[in-house]
């Protein structure tokens, strides 16, 4: 596994964009809420440190992961954001149903990139184990929302 042992959450301030005058939007799934929290934590403490203004940080719930490209879609429409994070949990059962919702879901935010202006960040874990999950929402793998809140500040400036 390439992160097996490694937090790849931690970033040098000094190199990212400063966020003081950009807006983002959070969509996060409440399924999987412990983890889509976690996630949703790691996002906010980083813009926030990378000078996000609280006012300026939109959050709106959905559902579920699949549900995730219509709330994106919506906040692009009526939020003017300069970049939105996409937040979900998807952790693989005993049916299909997983790599339909990871499939669709992936597909429906690459559609919102290639179709729009304002950049959507992928955070939607695609784990097989819970603990999977664990370990990429502030665990041993750091916080993947750390990792989307971050690239949200990059793409923002370089949507400009």
């Amino acid at each position: 596994m390439a992160t097996e042992n490694k937090n790849l959450s931690v970033y040098d301030k000094t190199k990212i964009p400063n966020a003081t005058s950009l807006r983002f939007g959070i969509v996060v799934s409440e399924w999987n809420a412990e983890i889509t929290n976690a996630l949703l934590k790691g996002a906010q403490e980083a813009l926030l440190d990378c000078g996000a203004l609280s006012k300026n940080i939109i959050q709106w719930n959905v559902p579920g992961s699949f549900e995730l490209v219509f709330g994106c879609k919506k906040m692009i429409a009526s939020q003017q954001v300069n970049a939105v994070i996409a937040i979900g949990s998807v952790i693989r059962g005993e049916t299909s149903h997983f790599d339909f919702v990871c499939s669709a879901t992936a597909e429906g935010i690459k559609d919102l990139n290639t179709a729009g202006e304002v950049p959507v960040i992928f955070c939607v874990l695609t784990d097989d184990t819970w603990q999977q999950a664990k370990d990429r929402s502030g665990g041993k793998h750091g916080n993947k929302g750390t990792e989307a809140a971050i690239a949200a500040i990059q793409m923002a400036v370089l949507g400009r």
